[in-house]
């Protein structure tokens, strides 16, 4: 399989990250990640103490991921969230994300929405069972500069954050 994405990730140890944001669970079949960037935009101009200025999109899945056939059905929590410095003074109407500090391998995605499925294919089943490396049980991110395009544009950029150990 060509990937046209970078198909090696920089290995990353990240200390603790702390998100506020919205969660909500979902499948892929019922899919509402649109929806939940829209109501977190409006509440994003609350937070006062962001530590950068990018975007998180966070998946949290159960236990046995990588054990159990992953379908269109299966559910799973999803983040839309910001990084702050602390998790003092959150607005209300937001929730705070731990992220626990651990190895990642990053990898750049460039790309719509629609192919990322493709790029995952490759990033679970050819680079991790051959990488040496264990998927670790923490939540899986994607981290969005504040100059990304838009999850329908070709030439949007994102970092994928893979846990492992």
């Amino acid at each position: 399989m060509k990937v046209t994405n970078h198909p090696l990730p920089i290995i990353v140890e990240q200390p603790e990250l702390i998100l506020a944001g919205l969660q909500t669970t979902m499948s892929l079949a019922h899919n509402t990640t649109m929806q939940l960037w829209q109501t977190l935009g409006p509440l994003k101009k609350l937070i006062h103490n962001k530590s950068n200025d990018g975007s998180y999109s966070v998946q949290c899945y159960v236990d046995n991921f990588m054990s159990i056939p992953f379908t269109p059905e299966t559910k799973f929590v999803k983040w839309a969230a910001v990084a702050v410095t602390t998790e003092n003074n959150i607005p209300k109407e937001l929730e705070v994300l731990k992220i626990p500090e651990g190895k990642w391998a990053v990898f750049l995605y460039k790309g719509t929405t629609s192919d990322f499925g493709k790029f995952a294919q490759y990033v679970y089943q050819e680079w991790l069972p051959s990488s040496g490396y264990q998927l670790d049980h923490r939540p899986h991110y994607e981290f969005m500069a504040s100059d990304y395009l838009g999850p329908n544009q070709p030439d949007a950029q994102e970092e994928v954050w893979i846990p492992i150990i």
